[in-house]
C-alpha cells in the first residue's frame, strides 16, 4: 500500500488551462479529483500496479484555505510549500510509510529522504484523467 504526497501548487501548475485566475478553485478542483484515489489500485509510474492506501495534498498561498474533501489529508503550509513537503515527507518516512510523492520541482525531490519514490504531475494528471473517463461502477 502507498500514500500519494502531493506538491498541489506543482501539479495545478502543470497545465495551462487558467488555473491563475482562480487558484482557489483550481487546488479545490484537484482536491476532489485525488479524492477518488484511496483505496483503489492504480498503475505506478513504473507501471506496476499499487493500492493507493490514502493522499496527502501539500497547499499553499492563497489555497491555504482550500476545503479538504473526504479521502484527502491537507497539510497547509504556513510558509513554503516546498518546506511544508519535505518535513511531512520525512514524517511519512519516519513512520515507515510506503510513499510516492508528485511533483516536478527538481529542488524538492533533492531535498526528499533517500530513496523516496517520486513521479511527475503529467503521471498523475493522466491517472486522474483516466480514472475520470472509466465508467462508474
Amino acid at each position: 500500500m502507498t500514500v500519494l504526497l502531493v506538491d498541489a501548487a506543482n501539479v495545478v501548475g502543470a497545465r495551462p488551462d487558467g488555473w491563475w485566475r482562480d487558484r482557489v478553485g483550481a487546488a479545490g478542483r484537484l482536491l476532489d479529483r485525488l479524492a477518488g484515489l484511496p483505496g483503489r489500485r492504480i498503475a505506478g509510474p513504473d507501471g506496476e500496479g499499487v493500492v493507493c492506501d490514502g493522499v496527502v495534498a501539500v497547499v499553499e498561498g492563497a489555497a491555504r484555505d482550500v476545503p479538504a474533501p473526504a479521502g484527502v489529508r491537507v497539510e497547509r503550509a504556513t510558509g513554503s510549500g516546498d518546506d511544508a513537503l519535505a518535513a511531512c515527507a520525512a514524517r511519512l518516512v519516519a513512520d515507515a510509510v510506503a510513499l510516492l510523492v508528485v511533483t516536478a520541482d527538481r529542488g524538492l525531490r533533492a531535498r526528499l529522504p533517500a530513496g523516496t519514490a517520486v513521479a511527475g504531475p503529467t503521471w498523475l494528471l493522466a491517472l486522474l484523467d483516466e480514472i475520470g473517463r472509466a465508467p462508474s461502477a
